[in-house]
């Protein structure tokens, strides 16, 4: 072999064991601190909008197989499990179908009872406070307006978020009582009107093990109206006030 293809054959060999330990750092990375998910749907506004980037911790409540790529990890429940909180919002695999990932707000724990009436939660026959704060007009995909009222609902004083309801007469705004079983958990999206969450059959009561990790921070954020190639357009895109934010 002559000197110029073995330096070829060597820069080969380096490269591709340069990539090996990144791509390992990233996975290892991803299965036990962060991982980015983004937002496709408008089921958490007012909290996330379409076009929201953020990061989720893995590392909130333990880990299950669905911490890691693929679920190569047998891991048959939760490891180094913490109890998530009232409140938090969370992604997690959608029960019967676990490829598909939902990012919701927990409102039921084990052993809860869950119930909405007139748009109205009730937490363990406790009526749950909310108070109107704003009203505006919101299109769908087809330029029709809508008109939502935005409330903060307040689970004790220190636990509070912002949710929106169209009506208090919609399908979901009065419910059966709901318990919720052991190691299970029960979510609701912010927009409560539009969110297929735990109240329906497609969703219902989600397993511990199928907990992802706890929603923490928007990394960035754009209203979809540039592409990644018209740049002279970014400026107005690009929702920097929502950059850096809380998730809360």
């Amino acid at each position: 072999m002559s000197v110029e293809k073995k330096k070829k054959s060597n820069s080969l060999k380096e490269l591709l064991k340069t990539l090996l330990i990144a791509g390992s750092i990233a996975i290892f990375f991803r299965s036990f601190f962060f991982e980015p998910f983004n937002i496709p749907s408008g089921s958490m506004i007012p909290t996330l909008l379409v076009g929201d980037y953020l990061f989720v911790s893995k590392y909130s409540y333990g880990y299950s197989k669905y911490s890691f790529p693929f679920g190569v990890v047998p891991i048959s429940d939760r490891v180094l499990y913490k109890t998530p909180k009232r409140g938090d919002v969370i992604v997690f695999r959608k029960p019967g179908d676990e490829s598909i990932d939902y990012i919701k707000r927990l409102v039921g724990l084990p052993n809860d009872t869950i119930q909405i009436k007139e748009g109205i939660l009730f937490i363990n026959s406790k009526k749950i406070k909310r108070i109107k704060t704003n009203i505006g007009i919101m299109k769908n995909i087809f330029g029709d307006e809508k008109v939502f009222t935005q409330y903060t609902e307040t689970y004790d004083d220190t636990n509070f978020h912002q949710i929106i309801e169209a009506s208090d007469n919609d399908p979901f705004d009065d419910t059966i009582e709901f318990k919720v079983p052991a190691d299970h958990f029960f979510f609701m999206g912010d927009n409560r009107d539009n969110s297929r969450d735990s109240r329906t059959p497609e969703v219902g009561f989600v397993p511990k093990k199928n907990l992802i990790g706890k929603a923490e921070i928007i990394f960035f954020s754009h209203n979809g109206s540039a592409s990644i190639f018209e740049f002279w357009k970014w400026h107005n895109s690009i929702r920097f006030s929502r950059i850096g934010k809380a998730i809360e």
